[in-house]
């Protein structure tokens, strides 16, 4: 066994020992694993981005950190000023497992959260975890329709019941909102949309990738996505893109849309022309993806908006309530403007 493993059972083994005289109880993770978790719980371990973008909009006060990086300046400003002073923890899931297993267990957690997706492969990434570091391990499901069901799950689990009902419920009229726009937009006509991500707009997501749902929920289409089939992320060619002439293109990197403008490939294609190229907004948390969690309830707000199924009249102001529930800081309407300003066609 290697040093670095043997370490880790040990400090997992000494943690377990503690809780043997705390009281407990069983709890369901969304895979149907039976878990005991603490009575009371005071302190989460996040195991990656979305389960602590989750857990923050729910119960800021049992978030431990942030396990990718410590919000910047600009993001901090939609936070509260704890949450956005919490240190970097390090991620135990994902392709960048970063956290330090000393650490993790020195900040003794209650309970370490998952939250993505719940194929075999992730619960058994839910269940190594959970033995190796004697923390109870949940596993949450990050589908966009689940999110009402995910949160009343929680809530139930961190015994926050009427705030995770609050969230669930505003959750459940976006989703709605936004089947009604998607069954009125297809009628129409669907928009191809070619989503891109990374300073040169050369990487996407596939059919059926989380990183692209909230697209299709909305009732676009996926370009990349029906000329190359279900998947994950991909990386894509200038001559695809110009074959397959998007009616829209939208970006989640702040510096692509200057370069899509100057770069005279991105430029010839007629959705750059006609100013259907936008940037989704990324403060705090993308509205698309990055990180693919309950954030994207602002993008089902906002592609109907941007389709034109539904009024920019009240845009800002439904990204403000949202705000104020959702990240418990409610943004001044210079903050909406910005963000909303390269999220609309330009005219």
């Amino acid at each position: 066994m290697r040093p670095g493993r043997r370490a880790l059972l040990a400090a997992g083994a000494m943690l377990a020992l503690p809780r043997a005289g705390r009281a407990e109880r069983p709890v369901a993770d969304a895979t149907g694993r039976r878990i005991a978790v603490p009575d009371r719980i005071a302190h989460v371990f996040p195991a990656g981005p979305p389960a602590a973008i989750l857990l923050y909009t729910l119960a800021p006060d049992l978030l431990l950190g942030w396990p990718a990086r410590p919000p910047s300046p600009a993001e901090a400003a939609f936070l509260t000023p704890e949450a956005a002073a919490l240190p970097r923890i390090g991620r135990l899931t994902g392709r960048d497992n970063t956290a330090n297993a000393e650490a993790v267990l020195a900040s003794r957690p209650d309970l370490v959260l998952d939250y993505g997706s719940v194929a075999p492969t992730f619960v058994s990434l839910a269940e190594r975890v959970q033995g190796q570091t004697g923390l109870p391990t949940l596993l949450l499901d990050g589908a966009l329709k689940k999110i009402p069901e995910t949160y009343r799950l929680l809530g139930t689990i961190l015994d926050r019941v009427e705030a995770a009902e609050a969230r669930a419920g505003a959750a459940e009229r976006i989703l709605a909102q936004a089947r009604e726009a998607a069954v009125r937009l297809q009628a129409q006509g669907r928009p191809r949309v070619l989503y891109v991500r990374g300073p040169r707009g050369l990487e996407t997501g596939l059919a059926g990738s989380i990183n692209t749902e909230i697209i299709e929920f909305a009732g676009a289409e996926n370009v990349a996505g029906r000329a190359l089939g279900p998947g994950g992320l991909a990386q894509i060619s200038m001559e695809q893109v110009l074959a397959w002439n998007p009616d829209w293109v939208i970006a989640i990197h702040p510096d692509f849309p200057a370069h899509a403008r100057q770069d005279p490939l991105w430029r010839s294609l007629p959705a750059v022309q006609a100013g259907r190229l936008v940037l989704a907004p990324g403060l705090p948390f993308g509205w698309v993806d990055f990180p693919p969690s309950v954030n994207r309830l602002l993008g089902l707000l906002w592609l109907p908006v941007l389709f034109g199924v539904h009024p920019v009249a009240g845009l800002a102001e439904a990204v403000t309530a949202f705000h104020a529930l959702f990240y418990h800081r409610r943004p001044e309407p210079a903050q909406v403007e910005a963000l909303l300003r390269p999220a609309l066609p330009r005219t």
